[in-house]
């Protein structure tokens, strides 16, 4: 367990002299795409050609009804017009909040890249046709786990998820694993998106688009 003192110090770590100038680029407005989708695009592309690890990685934000936020990682599985999908338990905790308090904010950070993307919006459920076709497409190990996890929920011990992986494992023993019932994706579809690129003397970029009401986009630059 690490001990914080008061002055900001974590087992001999000065916090406060944990910083670092971004000088790798700056965000010009005539640089980006007047659509802040195909900017996205571009920009996970670049990070992907970067190397950069779980460039698809992203932060979600949900909240219950009344107010009270988590966040958690997960994996951009679906990009296109119609906002970004990611995929999990419909169970899980993400999800029932979901359910409940359909909006959430999802974070994109490319430190290699000096970079995070900010998005905004309201959520729905994906179709069963596009979470049939992925879930298709993940290994089979992957679709076993989805059937065996009972996600957000407690467990006794690590034991009782390995034996209701050997359960899963005997009741689809070869070929076909279908998708469970209570596995889906969600799709954010923004109505905010903000690109972040860091400048010396945290002097960063900030670029905020919003969608109008006619599905247009509107564009300013923010003070950082």
């Amino acid at each position: 367990m690490f001990v914080l003192d008061r002055w900001g110090m974590i087992m001999g770590i000065e916090l406060d002299a944990l910083r670092r100038e971004y000088r790798r680029a700056a965000l010009k407005e005539g640089e980006l795409d007047p659509d802040p989708i195909r900017q996205l695009e571009r920009w996970l592309q670049e990070a992907v050609r970067a190397r950069v690890p779980e460039p698809n990685a992203m932060a979600l934000a949900t909240a219950t009804p009344d107010g009270r936020p988590s966040a958690r990682m997960v994996l951009l599985k679906g990009l296109d017009s119609r906002g970004l999908v990611f995929y999990t338990n419909l169970e899980s905790r993400k999800a029932r909040e979901l359910a409940s308090n359909p909006r959430a904010a999802l974070l994109f950070w490319w430190p290699e890249l000096e970079r995070q993307v900010r998005l905004e919006g309201p959520v729905e459920p994906v179709s069963d046709e596009e979470a049939d076709a992925y879930f298709r497409t993940r290994p089979r190990s992957s679709r076993i786990g989805a059937w065996a996890s009972p996600q957000s929920r407690p467990l006794k011990s690590r034991i009782e998820l390995l034996r209701r992986v050997a359960e899963a494992l005997a009741r689809f023993p070869v070929g076909e694993v279908p998708r469970p019932p209570f596995w889906g994706g969600f799709r954010v579809r923004p109505e905010s998106v903000e690109f972040w690129q860091g400048r010396p003397s945290r002097l960063h970029d900030r670029i905020l688009y919003v969608r109008q009401e006619d599905g247009s986009w509107r564009r300013q630059r923010l003070a950082p």
